[in-house]
Order: structure tokens, then C-alpha cells, then sequence
């Protein structure tokens, strides 16, 4: 393997190394033992969540291929759970508001169990079933964890600003550090140990069943909208109603589904992008690389949280900017540096100036993911939040559901410059976001000054 890869993964590493051990006081957040306990046992149980979806993603594709199905029936195996997520779970999510938080925590880890062992099966329906299941966990793992969090860390009487803590460990754990030893563990089962490409399958529903069984025993039940008699369709009238009511809800929405959609869309454009003569990369040493420029990412944004300047909708802005800019190195390259040329005989030049640029893009979606989280936190209605989270996927599916359906039938600069293009639009409306809360800090500041004026003359009386 080049020494090119070597250099970019020990930069990162040195330099989120160097930011963990140079934290000082004003980097830190100061809490309880009650809250560091509550955090530990949450950020465990995530841990093993995440591990059990990142050891799945690397072999999903490759699993299909060896039951012999071609690029069109494994595109629609993913369409199918894209689709599943955005119909069955959203339903299932809103539940969790009803029917309790820690149930759907539960339902998830059954769900995707289940759809772990559909992976036994070389059947196209056996399989299809299994990406309708997987669809369904998804919308859970990203609506129903946060809610319980949320509402597990008010209802404790914790400090607000604390759950910017749980929020960027979590992603430092979940999307970073656990991804690399995901993968690295996936490929001792599948490589090392040659237990074939079902493996990494059977280890992520055993660590699923350990997560739901500490869930089980130590997770306390909350829900969201207390009334005995609202249905499910009042859920979802009275979740459409708060999006359309608030203009801060409808924008943090639109901006979650335009990073998000980049985000997918990336996923699946990284590798011909950097092997656009379909050169040998190396896959999981790539993939490790970017888990490991995310982790930088959530440990600036860390930082970032833990003082009360920069407030999180002001660098956002800043976020989207530069993930923009990253973003667009594939169609500068593709005008300014040939194809052809190499560097030192293997990556091309291109390509590794697109391989800085992508570790630049994951080091965004670091800083995004707790970001956006405690802008949610402060901004959705705890009575609704697992189905108004739950609404904001709907979008990013259809999305993705379209740029896999016509991933071939555009070149890979157009798709590159779309979500170049979504994320420049989400700096926008992060700037409109901004301004909106600006205003209504002002405006409760001007009105508390002048209850102050209006009680002063009592006062004197």
C-alpha cells in the first residue's frame, strides 16, 4: 500500500491525539457523578448499536454479489430499505413518542437481529425482506436513542448544556473509533479467520442482543405526547403542524435532509472517484481514514460546545461552507489535473488531492452530527420528537431512493456539483436559522427589560 495513505491516516491521528491531550479547563465541561454514570451506561449501549450497524455496512454489497446477483437487483435491495425507512419507519418511530422511547430502543435491536439472520438466505425475497427489516432499524437508530436520551437527561434534571457532552462522545465513540475497530474486527472474520462473508452478520446480532439486554436492565421507560386517546394520525397531523408553525423547526429540517442526502450520496461516489481508471485502493484502509477524520471532527466540535462562543448556529454556517468547497475538488480536478497522471506510479494526482478533500468533507459530518443533535435538542417539542425526526427522513429517503435509481445516468461531476450545491443551499438557510433565533433572544430580552420598567415604580412604592 502507498505511503501516500500511511501519511494522510497518521496526520489525522496525531492530530486528534494532539487535541484529546491538550484539553484544558475551557474545553471541559464540568458535571455530577449522577450524570457521568447516566452518560457511561448511554454511551455504552450506543457503542454497541453503532458497532452492530458498522459491521454490517462494509459487506453488504459483497454478500450480494456472491449469491450472484448483478449491480440492478442489489441496487433494488438498497431501494428497498431507503424505502422502508422512509414508510414503515417512520410509523414505527412515531410510536416510539406513544408507546415509549426504551420499547423502541428494544424493537430496533429485534428488528435488526432479524434482518441480520435474513442474510443466512441466498433467496431475492429472503433478502429483500431483510432490507425492508434493516430500513426499519435505521429510522429507529437515529430518532429513538436521541429521544430517550433527551428526555431521560431533563426529566434527571441534568444541566442543558451537559448533553453537548453525551452528544459529541457519542459520535467520537460511535462514528469514529468504534467504525475503525468495526471494520478492522469485520475483516479479521471475513479475511483472517475465513468465515466467510456471513460473519460480520452473526457478530453484529450478538453484540445487538448484549446492547437490548443492558437496555433491559437498566434503562428507565419515557414517552413523548402523555394523552391516552391521540392517535397515530393526530401524531402525525400534530408533528406537520409544529414543522409548519415554526420556521426554526422547517429549516433545521431542510438542513438535516441536505447534508444528509450529500452525506449518502457521497457514500456511493468516493470509490470511482478515486479510482477513475479502476486502479487497486484500498477500501477499508480509505474507510478507516475517514471514520478517523470524522473523530477529528466531533472532537473540534467538543470544543466548539463546550464554551458559550461560537454558538452552534453560527459556525454551522462555516461547516457547510467548507463541506461545499470539499466537495467540488472532484469536478476542479477533473478539469485541471489528467486522469492519466500518476502519482509515484499508483494514486493519481487527482486522486490524491480528492482524498484530502473527502477526509476535509468527513470531518465535517464530525462536527455535524452532535451539532445538529443539540440544535434538535433545543428546537423540536419533546411530546413529538421522535416523529418529527422521523419526518425529517422522509425527504433525505425519497432522495436517495432517486440518486440510486439514476446513479448511472449521470456523469460523476454532476454528482458531485448536486451536492455541492445542496450544501451551499444548507449554509443558507444555517445563516437564516441564525438570524431567526438572533431575533428571538432580542426580542425576549426587550420584552423582559421593559416587565424591569414597568415593576420599577412599584417597587419604589
Amino acid at each position: 500500500m502507498e505511503v501516500f495513505y500511511y501519511m494522510v491516516f497518521g496526520v489525522l491521528g496525531l492530530i486528534v491525539a494532539a487535541l484529546e491531550l491538550s484539553k484544558t479547563n475551557k474545553d471541559r465541561i464540568t458535571t455530577s457523578q449522577a450524570f457521568t454514570s447516566f452518560k457511561n451506561n448511554y454511551l455504552l449501549v450506543y457503542s454497541l448499536m453503532m458497532a452492530g450497524d458498522w459491521l454490517q455496512g462494509p459487506y453488504v454489497y459483497y454478500l450480494y454479489t456472491t449469491y450472484g446477483y448483478g449491480k440492478g437487483d442489489i441496487g433494488q435491495l438498497f431501494i428497498a430499505g431507503f424505502g422502508s425507512s422512509m414508510l414503515f419507519g417512520t410509523i414505527v418511530g412515531s410510536l416510539a413518542d406513544k408507546q415509549g422511547r426504551k420499547r423502541a430502543c428494544i424493537t430496533y435491536c429485534i428488528t435488526y437481529i432479524l434482518s441480520c439472520m435474513t442474510k443466512h438466505s441466498p433467496q431475492y425475497k429472503v433478502l429483500l425482506l431483510g432490507r425492508i427489516l434493516g430500513g426499519v432499524a435505521t429510522s429507529l437508530l437515529f430518532s429513538a436513542f436521541e429521544s430517550w436520551l433527551v428526555a431521560e437527561h431533563n426529566k434527571r434534571g441534568f444541566e442543558q448544556q451537559w448533553l453537548s457532552l453525551t452528544f459529541s462522545k457519542a459520535i467520537f465513540l460511535g462514528n469514529g473509533l468504534i467504525a475503525i475497530l468495526s471494520g478492522l474486527f469485520g475483516n479479521f472474520l471475513v479475511d483472517v479467520a475465513a468465515l466467510g462473508p456471513v460473519a460480520p452478520f452473526d457478530a453484529a446480532a450478538c453484540i445487538l442482543a448484549l446492547g437490548m439486554a443492558i437496555i433491559l436492565s437498566s434503562w428507565g421507560e419515557n414517552y413523548g405526547d402523555p394523552s391516552e386517546n391521540k392517535d397515530l394520525l393526530s401524531q402525525f397531523k400534530g408533528a406537520a403542524v409544529a414543522i409548519a408553525s415554526d420556521e426554526k423547526i422547517a429549516l433545521l429540517g431542510a438542513i438535516q435532509s441536505l447534508f444528509e442526502g450529500s452525506m449518502y450520496t457521497f457514500v456511493f461516489l468516493w470509490t470511482p472517484a478515486l479510482s477513475p481508471n479502476d486502479e487497486e485502493i484500498p477500501h477499508g484502509f480509505i474507510f478507516a481514514t475517514f471514520m478517523l477524520a470524522s473523530m477529528l471532527g466531533s472532537s473540534v466540535a467538543a470544543r466548539l460546545m463546550a464554551r458559550t462562543s461560537p454558538r452552534v448556529e453560527s459556525y454551522m454556517q462555516i461547516v457547510f461552507l467548507v463541506s461545499a468547497a470539499s466537495l467540488l475538488l472532484p469536478i476542479v480536478t477533473n478539469f485541471f489535473v489528467s486522469s492519466s497522471e500518476m502519482k509515484d506510479g499508483g494514486i493519481s494526482l487527482g486522486a490524491s488531492v480528492q482524498l484530502v478533500g473527502f477526509c476535509a468533507f468527513e470531518g465535517c459530518v464530525g462536527i455535524f452530527w452532535p451539532s445538529i443533535m443539540k440544535m434538535r435538542s433545543q428546537y423540536i417539542p419533546e411530546e413529538a420528537r421522535s416523529t418529527i425526526m422521523n419526518f425529517f427522513r422522509i425527504p433525505l429517503n425519497i432522495f436517495v431512493c432517486i440518486v440510486l435509481y439514476n446513479v448511472n445516468a449521470f456523469p460523476i461531476t454532476i454528482m458531485f456539483g448536486m451536492c455541492s450545491i445542496f450544501l451551499f443551499v444548507a449554509a443558507v438557510l444555517q445563516r437564516r436559522l441564525l438570524v431567526i433565533t438572533d431575533k428571538s433572544k432580542l426580542d425576549d430580552w426587550t420584552s423582559m427589560k421593559e416587565r424591569d420598567i414597568e415593576t420599577e415604580p412599584l417597587n419604589d412604592d
